[in-house]
Parts: C-alpha cells; sequence; structure tokens
C-alpha cells in the first residue's frame, strides 16, 4: 500500500463530515436494515458514482439526481443544498460480505449495545440499551446497518433529498428504513458574521441547555482550521483518520483490512436526550446570594452560556475588553487556574477537554471531533414538564472507538485521575452536565476564592442516551470496493 502523507490528506478520497462541519440548519439520520447484500452494493456504488472533484455542484443542485456523498473538498464560496455521508457497523459490514469485516477493532464488532461496552461509557439504568429507541436497542441493534446522515439548507430540500435516497433504498428491496432522527439548529446557521474579530458569539450553535456550543473543535494535521481557532496543540491527522503514521497499531490485520480502514474513520453515533426542566429545576435550587443561576450554569460547564470561558472571564459573561471568536479558546488550565477557582476541575469541559492539564492521558491522543445537532423544540420555561423529548443527535468520530470516545466516557467524564474530584470517601465523582449521575451520588465541587469550596449534592441525570451506535466511515475509494460484488474466495455472508 503507498503510504499516506498527514501533511497532505487526499481530501477526495475521505467523507466530508470527518474533517469539517457543514453548518447547515438541518439533519435526518437515516437507520437502514440491508435486506439485499447485492442491492445495497448497487445502493452504495450509485451514492459514489461521480468524481466529486468535478460534479460536486452540478449533482447538489439537481433536484432529481441521485444524491452523492460528499467529501472533504473545498466547496468554495457557494455553499451546497446538502451533505450526505455514511456509515457502516460490523454487522452492516458482514452483510455486504466484507471479507475483511472480522479483523476490524473488537469494540466496533461488538457494537455499542454491548453489555460490555454500554458499561464502558456509563450508558445505565434509564441510559441501558435495553431503554433505547429507534431499533437501537439489543433485540433490533444486529439489524442496524447503515446510519444514513443528511444535511440541508433549508427543511424543503432536506425533504427532497430524503424521497430520493429513500426511493433508492427500496429499489431492488435493497434496505429498509428502521428509524429517522431528526435534528434541527435552535437558530439559524444562515446569513450570519463569520469574521473572527466579532465578539457577538450568537453565530454559534445553541444545544437546549443554552449553552453557545461548537466551540473548541480540535485543529487537525494538514487539514484546515476549524471556524474557531483552536488554542492547543495541532492534533496529528492519525487520530481521525486511519491508516496514516503515528495511529494506534491494529496488530493482525492484513493488507486487504488495512487497505479497507485507509482514510475512513470511527464513529459512535449516539441519541443524547437533555432533561431541560430538570437542569432549570437544579438551577434554582442551588443558586444562592453568592451564586446565581448563571453563575452555577457557567461553573458546571466552564463557560458562561454565551461561550465565555471562565478562565478568561470568572466574573461576567460580558468582559471589556469584549472577548473576540479568535480568542475565545485561547486559555489553558494548569498555568492559568491550576485548583479551578475560576473554573472548577469538575467542569463539563475541562473534563472532556483538559488542555494543559496533567491528569490520566496524554490530552491530545484523546480529542474528539462532534457532529451533533439539536432535536426537539426550544425549551419554554413557562410551560415546563410539556412531555417533549429534546436534546442532541449526531457523531463522535475518531480513529479508536477504544482509545479516544470510550476512554473520555470511561475515565475523564464517569470517573477520572484528576486531581481533588473524588468525594471524601476516595469513589470518583461524575462529570454535572454529562456523567451518569444520580441523587445518591451526584458530587460536584466548586473551589471559592477565599479557599473554602461549595459542595452541591443530589442533583439526577441530565442527559440520558436514548440511542447509540458504532459505525466505520469509509473512504470513498472503501465504498467502491465495498460496493463491488465479493470475489471468488470470499464465501457467502448472510445478508441478513
Amino acid at each position: 500500500m503507498p503510504a499516506l502523507d498527514p501533511n497532505n490528506p487526499d481530501l477526495h478520497d475521505i467523507q466530508g463530515y470527518i474533517l469539517r462541519g457543514y453548518r447547515m440548519d438541518f439533519c435526518r439520520h437515516l437507520i437502514l436494515q440491508i435486506r439485499n447484500a447485492c442491492g445495497a452494493r448497487c445502493f452504495i456504488a450509485a451514492l459514489v458514482e461521480h468524481d466529486p472533484a468535478v460534479h460536486a455542484q452540478v449533482v447538489n443542485r439537481q433536484s432529481d439526481t441521485t444524491p452523492q456523498i460528499t467529501t472533504a473538498i473545498d466547496w468554495g464560496d457557494t455553499k451546497p443544498d446538502y451533505c450526505l455521508n455514511i456509515g457502516l457497523t460490523y454487522q452492516g459490514l458482514v452483510a455486504l460480505q466484507a471479507s475483511a469485516a472480522d479483523q476490524f477493532p473488537d469494540e466496533f464488532k461488538a457494537g455499542a449495545y454491548a453489555p460490555e461496552r454500554a458499561a464502558t461509557v456509563g450508558d445505565l439504568g434509564d441510559s441501558a440499551p435495553e431503554q433505547w429507541i429507534g431499533k437501537l436497542d439489543p433485540a433490533n441493534a444486529p439489524r442496524v446497518h447503515i446510519v444514513l446522515t443528511l444535511y440541508a439548507l433549508s427543511s424543503e430540500i432536506l425533504d427532497r433529498t430524503t424521497a430520493l435516497l429513500r426511493a433508492l433504498c427500496t429499489k431492488d428491496d435493497a434496505l429498509a428504513e428502521l428509524s429517522c432522527f431528526d435534528a434541527e439548529a435552535l437558530e439559524s446557521y444562515q446569513f450570519q458574521p463569520r469574521s473572527l474579530a466579532t465578539t457577538d458569539t450568537s453565530v454559534l450553535p445553541k444545544v437546549h441547555f443554552g449553552y453557545a456550543d461548537g466551540i473548541a473543535q480540535p485543529t487537525i494535521q494538514g487539514v484546515p482550521p476549524t471556524m474557531v481557532p483552536d488554542h492547543q496543540d495541532v492534533v496529528p491527522l492519525s487520530q481521525f483518520l486511519l491508516g496514516y503514521p503515528g495511529g494506534i497499531s491494529d496488530t493482525g490485520a492484513d493488507a486487504k483490512t488495512l487497505e479497507l480502514q485507509q482514510n475512513g474513520s470511527f464513529a459512535a453515533f449516539r441519541v443524547l436526550e437533555q432533561d431541560v426542566d430538570g437542569f432549570d429545576r437544579f438551577l434554582t435550587a442551588n443558586e444562592s446570594p453568592s451564586m446565581s443561576r448563571e453563575l452555577l450554569a457557567a461553573k458546571l460547564c466552564g463557560r458562561w452560556r454565551n461561550g465565555v470561558p471562565l478562565v478568561l472571564s470568572p466574573d461576567t459573561d460580558a468582559p471589556e475588553p469584549p472577548i473576540t471568536l479568535a480568542t475565545i479558546n485561547n486559555f489553558d488550565y494548569f498555568d492559568q487556574d491550576p485548583d479551578g477557582v475560576r473554573c472548577p476541575v469538575g467542569s463539563h469541559i475541562r473534563r472532556t477537554n483538559p488542555r494543559d492539564d496533567i491528569i490520566q492521558g496524554v490530552v491530545s491522543l484523546h480529542r474528539i471531533v462532534r457532529r451533533a445537532m439539536p432535536y426537539g423544540p426550544p425549551y419554554n420555561p413557562s410551560q415546563p414538564n410539556d412531555g417533549v423529548a429534546r436534546g442532541l443527535v449526531g457523531l463522535f468520530i475518531n480513529a479508536s472507538l477504544k482509545y479516544q470516545f470510550e476512554f473520555v466516557m470511561q475515565n475523564w467524564v464517569n470517573g477520572s485521575e484528576f486531581d481533588d474530584l473524588n468525594k471524601p470517601d476516595g469513589t470518583p465523582t461524575r462529570d454535572g452536565l454529562l456523567g451518569n449521575n444520580s441523587p445518591d451520588d451526584s458530587y460536584f465541587t466548586i473551589p471559592n476564592k477565599d479557599g473554602s469550596s461549595t459542595i452541591i449534592k443530589g442533583f439526577a441525570r441530565f442527559v440520558t442516551t436514548r440511542g447509540g451506535a458504532y459505525l466505520f466511515l469509509p473512504s470513498i475509494s472503501a465504498l467502491r470496493s465495498l460496493s463491488a460484488p465479493p470475489n471468488a474466495e470470499n464465501p457467502a455472508a448472510p445478508s441478513a
């Protein structure tokens, strides 16, 4: 196999959502089962029929043309109408009769619904796979073969393109749709200023808890920078794409497996329901004369809800001079706030992205690309307990599910070696926003300026997992290989 150059990746061969955010207002995830292996291979072949470097704009603008997988190439000043990407489960690879499937990593083959994998990331209790929706539960998950992710500029484009995809799925009885998860930006991304000199953080996406989101995506070697600059060291390309120097070795995999994996990645697909009403009640119950609701929300997250980081502005979300998008990530913890007086050591952004903190693991080896959007209508505090589900749905992308996504969830979110995070009895605490908390054991420490600490206990879990799947995100060349009939040496596999 030819050596891959980490400073010059082939963007035509890489699925776009691995390396770039699309910033489109609408998203739909189609959960598909392969019913006919031959038909499914034709389906995949149709999605990668055109050379994206030549046909991207033409294909994206024609309402009756077969949708095409979006690559990581720069589309210039004209954003396409939609972006389409695809992920395959291990069972999906088997259903396609991929001879290399058995040599993929064990955690990927087991799947997100497997008991040991669910326990590792804290999917227990109400978050356990048995409670999952959308046919992602253990009884149905083996039939989940493909997650097709479609982004669109408008709901009309989303529905029009979905109709084309659904018609293609039913051709030759190729695929069956098991479920569908929709997402929509709470505030439109369109026609917003993009100058990094702006201090208007309203240009950032929002989540139902009220926080600005999408701020600290990693800067990846050889890839154009993210919209908001990341102050941290550039992360090696091998942390997000397979087949590049410095990646985690996959011992035992043969050349054919490695070739199939090149320029691909892995992702944890997650449906995360947010208890916005419960979070609102938590803030009310724990505010005090010295700790306003907004300051408490900031302490729990590590940023004010408008995105301004506590390390740079511990007392107000509107500092003078204002913080720009160019500098909003320009901070560290160990040098600027080692004791967590500004930003608690146990805060959400500090636990999931510890920057220069001295903690378990090398931070740069555990970064994750997040591609998630809200689902459900905006929360109205005047109508609590409305019975409407809302949260985030999307993908957490990395080259190793075990050493990136699972490591962060197991060691940093739900139990860690951070300093001073254990309870007095020695048991670990969990991330206050994302962790697997319960009223019996939740515990959050807020260091005060006078050396004392404020301890908050008795809060429930704010984010409950409602679904998940482990996906392989093949390159364009790998998708074309998977769409070809299996060779004579590959024994027939069940089409599920």
